[in-house]
């Protein structure tokens, strides 16, 4: 990804510190912002004057009409805003800047007759420019890393299934039964007895019979429990993994030789 620097001039801290504040509100990182006053800078009128002070610090691109200008503005009172973003911000980063009064360095620079009025000016630039940044030349390889993240989740190992149902066994016992029937003998008497008052009279006589049988009945007694219950334990695993990294090798191939001819 290409970046560009950009750089814009405000009369007063109080302008680019608000500047600040709507970069970072907008989403732009505060570590790719800088501020640069006189009190930053420590340096007397003449060294701020000087060309390579500022093409230290925005790039070789920097003018002397430009770091002059710079040199009033911050020699003043005010400050030098610079913010580092990508090439697809640049427009959004311009538009938030231009809205904070920033100074038209054009303009600027003949309000202070560091050019004339005569002389041949470039074409009107918004206050907000990009400056060539002083790594203009870098490529940028960036390097990621993987790190390993562990949770945990519950999965369903199993079922366990408790069922109460009845079986039947069969049993046997033995048991006595008593039973009664009557029994009619019938005797003749060898000897009658002459005289015998005998009894005419008609007569019926009933003789219950008996017999048991078995009486079944079920009683029913609690023998055993069956108790449920959750055990729960902890184990340690070790989960093992790869994560990846990326590395850079720097391999310098030279060229080849020149050939020396004879």
């Amino acid at each position: 990804m290409n970046y560009e620097k950009i750089v814009t001039l405000y009369d007063t801290a109080a302008h680019a510190s608000q500047a600040r504040r709507s970069l970072e509100g907008a989403g732009f990182p505060a570590s790719e912002i800088s501020t640069l006053t006189s009190a930053v800078l420590n340096m007397s009128a003449d060294k701020l004057s000087d060309l390579v002070i500022w093409r230290h610090l925005f790039g070789r691109e920097i003018d002397q009409r430009e770091a002059t200008a710079y040199a009033r503005v911050v020699g003043d009172g005010g400050s030098v805003l610079t913010v580092r973003v990508p090439e697809s911000d640049v427009a959004k980063a311009l538009a938030i800047l231009n809205t904070q009064r920033a100074i038209d360095l054009q303009h600027g620079a003949l309000q202070e007759g560091v050019v004339s009025a005569s002389a041949p000016t470039a074409p009107t630039e918004p206050a907000a420019t990009l400056a060539e940044d002083a790594a203009s030349g870098e490529e940028i390889l960036g390097l990621a890393e993987e790190k390993l993240e562990i949770g945990k989740r519950v999965v369903r190992e199993g079922t366990t299934r408790i069922r109460r149902f009845v079986v039947e066994t069969p049993v046997e016992q033995e048991i006595t039964l008593h039973e009664e029937h009557v029994r009619v003998i019938r005797r003749v008497i060898s000897k009658p007895e002459s005289g015998r008052n005998i009894d005419w009279a008609e007569k019926t006589l009933e003789i219950d019979e008996t017999i048991e049988e078995p009486v079944i009945t079920k009683s029913a007694h609690l023998t055993e429990e069956v108790v449920i219950q959750r055990e729960s334990a902890n184990q340690v695993k070790t989960v093992r993994e790869k994560v990846r990294r990326q590395q850079v090798e720097v391999e310098h191939i030279p060229g080849a030789e020149p050939t020396v001819k004879k």
